[in-house]
């Protein structure tokens, strides 16, 4: 389904630059802490129940032999940990170790911290209408997950 509206493709590119931007902004903030930007995608992806290898690699967008140095490093760093996957005995989960989850809540509340300054430079308005577009991203997020 490709739309040929000027005004969608040019909203459309506005939306992805922004986006382009921010993920810069975003690593940039890892610059200070001891993980890197692709090792903390790979740890918050594991919040859950853990993840296999094959679905960090195409979350990351990269081949499995590149994540699975990632999981290597985050190992030995003893933030992550494979085990058996339950649902198949053939193939392994990624899980968080508690000190993981510890790096995690840390780089969270650094990020959170420094983009709370920025927010605050913001006018009122300003941050209404950026909490108004929140659950439109998170909308264009699930789409894009599936």
């Amino acid at each position: 389904m490709t739309t040929k509206d000027p005004r969608l493709e040019e909203l459309a590119s506005g939306f992805r630059e922004a986006l382009r931007q921010s993920v810069y902004f975003v690593r940039r903030l890892d610059a200070d802490g001891d993980l890197s930007a692709a090792q903390l995608s790979t740890l918050k992806m594991l919040l859950g129940d853990g993840v296999r290898v094959g679905e960090i690699a195409r979350n990351l967008g990269v081949r499995v032999p590149s994540a699975t140095e990632q999981i290597i490093k985050l190992e030995r760093a003893g933030l992550a940990r494979r085990e058996p996957d339950p649902a198949d005995s053939r193939a392994v989960r990624v899980i968080l170790t508690p000190e993981g989850r510890a790096a995690v809540e840390s780089a969270n509340q650094r990020r959170n911290a420094v983009m709370a300054d920025i927010l605050a430079s913001l006018t009122e308005r300003d941050r209404e209408a950026l909490a108004a577009a929140l659950p439109v991203i998170d909308k264009i997020n699930a789409y894009l997950q599936n």
